[in-house]
């Protein structure tokens, strides 16, 4: 048994979990001149040696930029991440098609995370009242007694530690959400797609060239899975393949070299010969799954709060996980002007107002999902895009697509995504008008476009 340490005297503030949402919300709340303590169950990722493995990319849009904003460092950020202003798709045969992402010069932002990561990490360290204590693994909490069970890795000490304000931004296996989930009336759930995720790698090419166009994201959709690829500033593309785990096409039946070469060389024919590590790869990296996590009340009274992935993890087809997670920094610092020092207000208002929002988002995250794998091949959805942007230039002010409402505005989530399914439901009356792009401009499509622009007043 490690030996019990005696307790320290409580922070004004801690927050468990140094991630990227963590360290971003230590930075608002230091600016707001509270104390911070900030602790972090993994080694410091600076430091040599530190098992980060390939860095896997997000990809930053409107909302992560004015969080970042806020704390002065989106700038900084932007010069190490890679502009993708759209979809490249890939057929079995190695055709491309394009779709943009908004208007012209309208981008999402490929970056590294684990180098987001370490720059976050050094602006945390220099901020006056932030202390940061890494290898510090919850045990327990006790939120009726506000105190934290924490496990020194370096020492294996175990020390009681109290907390006056604790922020659960560990995850979405959240050790805070876990001891909420025993008091009276929390609600959770979790669901998981039949679906894991591995990640591979393209190669650079000669001198750290790009093989395939730099400034897109690129997708290889395959009905019941899918392969992406994000840019690196190196010339690599990092991939991720998301693919069942069960079935004739799946994880399971995958068990070979031989089996996974044949494979790959099938159904990504021009992407294979730019892997030439895809064996390596695809045995020695781990399958993640992807899990969808609702729960609600996100706070106990006036001294928890859960962000980030330990309140709402949804899965990566939109791009919004880390974003909404930045994004509830931006309304937390938002309620803190307006309501603080009243916790119990601030807490109350921000659960009640980013709840439907990120509930919304999970819903659009699936349905990301099934347009990513299944539709974008489709050239009747890639003729409703087109269509889609007509209807946006000429009737700029009532036609937004959900997707640039979702990446390219502030517009909340749930605002967006009520938008998105009546957009969908005009689309599903005005395609079967439309054969062609030239179409459009039929009198007779006009004249219905005029009447469902008319309706939606």
């Amino acid at each position: 048994m490690p030996a019990i340490a005696h307790p320290a005297a409580p922070a004004a503030v801690t927050i468990l979990g140094g991630g990227l949402v963590g360290s971003l919300l230590s930075l608002y709340l230091a600016r707001h001149g509270h104390t911070v303590n900030m602790l972090e169950r993994r080694p410091d990722p600076r430091l040599a040696g530190a098992q980060e493995g390939r860095s896997i990319n997000l990809a930053l849009s409107d909302r992560g930029w004015r969080a970042l904003e806020g704390v002065g460092i989106a700038e900084q950020i932007r010069q190490v991440g890679i502009p993708m202003y759209g979809r490249v798709m890939h057929d079995q045969q190695g055709r491309l098609t394009s779709q943009a992402y908004g208007k012209q010069d309208q981008a999402i932002y490929s970056v590294s995370r684990a180098g987001l990561n370490r720059t976050l990490l050094d602006l945390v360290e220099q901020e006056a009242g932030v202390q940061v204590r890494f290898e510090q693994q919850c045990l327990s909490v006790d939120v009726r007694n506000q105190l934290l069970e924490v496990r020194d890795g370096a020492t294996g000490t175990v020390a009681e530690q109290p907390y006056a304000r604790l922020f659960g931004v560990d995850g979405a296996y959240s050790a805070v959400r876990g001891a909420l989930q025993k008091t009276d009336r929390f609600d959770y759930s979790q669901s998981y797609l039949e679906y894991g995720y591995k990640e591979l790698n393209i190669a650079a090419g000669p001198g750290g060239t790009w093989q395939l166009e730099k400034h897109a994201l690129h997708i290889w959709p395959r009905g019941q899975y899918m392969m992406i690829a994000l840019p690196n500033l190196d010339g690599t593309f990092t991939c991720t393949l998301f693919f069942p785990y069960e079935g004739p096409h799946s994880f399971a039946a995958l068990q070979t070299e031989e089996q996974v070469r044949a494979f790959f060389e099938e159904v990504f024919p021009d992407a294979t010969p730019l892997m030439p590590e895809l064996v390596e790869d695809f045995f020695q990296n781990p399958t993640g799954s992807l899990v969808t996590v609702r729960c609600f009340p996100w706070s106990y009274q006036d001294s928890v709060l859960l962000l980030g992935d330990a309140a709402h993890a949804i899965v990566p087809f939109y791009g919004q996980g880390m974003n909404a997670g930045f994004e509830d920094c931006t309304v937390l610092n938002e309620l803190l002007g307006q309501l603080g020092p009243d916790w119990a207000a601030v807490f109350k208002a921000f659960e009640q107002q980013r709840k439907p929002n990120t509930d919304a988002m999970a819903e659009m995250a699936i349905y990301n999902f099934e347009e990513m794998r299944d539709r974008v091949a489709d050239p009747r959805f890639l003729l409703q895009k087109k269509i889609e942007s007509k209807l946006s230039a000429q009737y700029p002010d009532q036609w937004v697509p959900l997707y640039p409402q979702v990446t390219f505005s502030h517009t909340p989530y749930a605002e967006a995504w009520t938008s998105g399914q009546r957009q969908d439901r005009i689309m599903a009356r005005l395609m079967p008008h439309i054969q062609a792009e030239e179409d459009y401009d039929r009198p007779e499509v006009q004249q219905l476009i005029a009447r469902e622009m008319a309706a939606m007043q």
